[in-house]
């Protein structure tokens, strides 16, 4: 039998189980790229703008390091997609990492893999299915992306460069999903060591941007993120750079298929620690056993987090300089919703890092799902722990961590912000009160994957699809024009845009109200449907 026999329907299984995940991603990726670009176009009309605007960017130690270098300073195309180089290379590479893992580690975690091996299933086969559908994704999405800006008028050479800008930084970390596949026993474990690939890449390629000398310059070229980088869309379009990724994913692929002959189905090739045989006193309580479970992920976000912050409340300091223009200050004070110009950036910016947040708030809530499904959650709620106390610890968890992460975020920049303005008294308060109003939004998406939870569970990873949703329609509703109707749908277009702007307390009331809502329905419809 040949080891890749029944990869075709693996690749079909895979497409059924992601049929609506993976075209919202898609979705949200490409009018991500033609938002930023039409909205970008529409402020700098001339190359004097563009040039300034670029200077003042290059200048910023702290935005080269988020976002990258603008390698031509008169390319429109350049200065409308920088913030999503970079950036957005390494959130499709996550994606990408997160469709493999998806569909191998955890496909043996859950036994599924197993049962299928049974049959006319080569030993290759789900690995091969797994890069098929994340390579396929990602190129799909490079495409789309690539079109839509030519259609937005960008140049068609520079449009499919950046398109390939976010294929092989997907392709690179599908490869890495491969390969960390193999290494751990567990889904949760194999993307936490993506995401530390993933960020330690992205930091190389921060040093290295950030070089002021020049002789850092080559740290770059270490990160595959730095590699995707250097294909300089619109500002010289080298291509010949894709090879670097592609020799990086056939060196990673073949890694990954000379581990799976060393391996049993459903073991990694490092063994998980044994645990000890009598637990702790601190383990007594579900809550306490929630909080050992969960609270290694929430220490990397929260570091991140703080450091994102840090990052904003920098950046804040040289807004002024980055809009040159009336007309362009005028259209930053309208998408901001607030007259001032670092106080417009700052509330956008927040409302971005609530978005953050609220993708770890769902990661914590499915927590509930995997316990379910890896056979863990029966035997606990066999002893005297009720569904009600078990449920309600992970949510805990949940809703106590977003807001963590929130409010650390919003220190980091109200510190940052305030030594650069010279008003920390002043800018922290008003940067926690910004975080603070993120909260109910944040709050209502993680409810409602409670609520899907206890109505349907097998739908519950779709809550990543509606994020993707509220997302686009939150971001870009206005910028398309969308029906008010329509935006009002995404709870982020009702938190208050704070620093500066108006606090409304019905918005925040409502959407409180509507969490508490899906919480209770969650939580009744689980007590009354069967585990698993």
């Amino acid at each position: 039998m040949s080891d890749f026999v029944g990869t075709g329907t693996l690749v079909r299984l895979a497409l059924r189980r992601d049929r609506v995940l993976i075209p919202t991603w898609i979705a949200v990726f490409v009018v991500m790229a033609a938002g930023s670009a039409q909205a970008t176009m529409d402020l700098y009309t001339d190359v004097a703008s563009r040039v300034e605007a670029a200077r003042t960017t290059n200048a910023s130690p702290a935005l080269v390091s988020l976002y990258g270098r603008i390698f031509d300073e008169t390319s429109l195309g350049e200065l409308s997609l920088f913030k999503l180089t970079a950036f957005g290379a390494a959130l499709v590479g996550l994606l990408a990492s997160i469709l493999v893992v998806r569909h191998t580690r955890a496909e043996e975690e859950s036994g599924r893999l197993e049962l299928l091996s049974a049959g006319v299933l080569g030993r290759y086969a789900a690995l091969t299915a797994a890069l098929l559908v994340s390579t396929g994704t990602v190129v799909v999405l490079g495409l789309l992306t690539a079109l839509a800006l030519i259609g937005l008028g960008l140049p068609a050479a520079g449009s499919f460069a950046f398109g390939l800008i976010w294929i092989t930084a997907g392709l690179s970390f599908a490869g890495v999903g491969a390969l960390v596949a193999q290494l751990t026993e567990g889904a949760r474990t194999a993307n936490g060591f993506t995401a530390i690939v993933l960020g330690v890449s992205y930091v190389l390629r921060a040093i290295g941007d950030s070089s002021s000398d020049g002789k850092s310059e080559w740290v770059s070229w270490l990160s595959p993120i730095g590699w995707s980088q250097q294909i300089r869309a619109f500002a010289g379009d080298r291509y010949v750079v894709v090879l670097l990724p592609l020799a990086f994913l056939a060196l990673l692929v073949t890694g990954a298929l000379a581990l799976i002959r060393r391996r049993d189905v459903g073991a990694g090739l490092v063994r998980p620690r044994p645990g000890p045989a009598v637990g702790a006193p601190s383990l007594r309580s579900p809550l306490a056993l929630a909080w050992r479970l969960h609270r290694g992920s929430l220490y990397g976000w929260g570091f991140a987090f703080l450091l994102l912050g840090l990052l904003v409340g920098n950046i804040a300091s040289n807004v002024d300089g980055f809009v040159t223009s009336d007309s362009a200050r005028e259209m930053v004070q309208k998408l901001g919703g607030v007259q001032a110009i670092t106080d417009a950036f700052l509330s956008t910016e927040m409302g971005m890092v609530g978005l953050l947040a609220s993708a770890y708030g769902i990661q914590a809530a499915l927590r509930l799902r995997s316990e379910e499904t890896a056979l863990r959650a029966e035997p606990l709620l066999a002893t005297g722990v009720t569904r009600t106390r078990w449920l309600a610890s992970h949510v805990l968890m949940a809703l106590l961590g977003t807001g963590a992460l929130i409010m650390i975020a919003g220190l980091g920049s109200g510190l940052s912000s305030g030594a650069s303005l010279g008003n920390v008294g002043h800018q922290v308060p008003r940067m926690l009160a910004a975080a603070a109003v993120q909260l109910p939004a944040i709050w209502l998406v993680t409810a409602l994957v409670v609520a899907l939870f206890g109505l349907a569970p097998k739908l519950v990873t779709a809550s990543w699809a509606l994020y993707g949703l509220f997302l686009l329609i939150g971001q870009f509703g206005a910028l398309f024009n969308l029906p008010q109707a329509v935006i009002n749908l995404s709870p982020y277009g009702h938190t208050p845009r704070l620093p500066g702007g108006t606090f409304t307390l019905t918005p925040v009331l409502a959407l409180t109200a509507i969490a508490a809502a899906l919480l209770a329905a969650g939580l009744t419809t689980f007590r009354r449907r069967d585990i698993g």
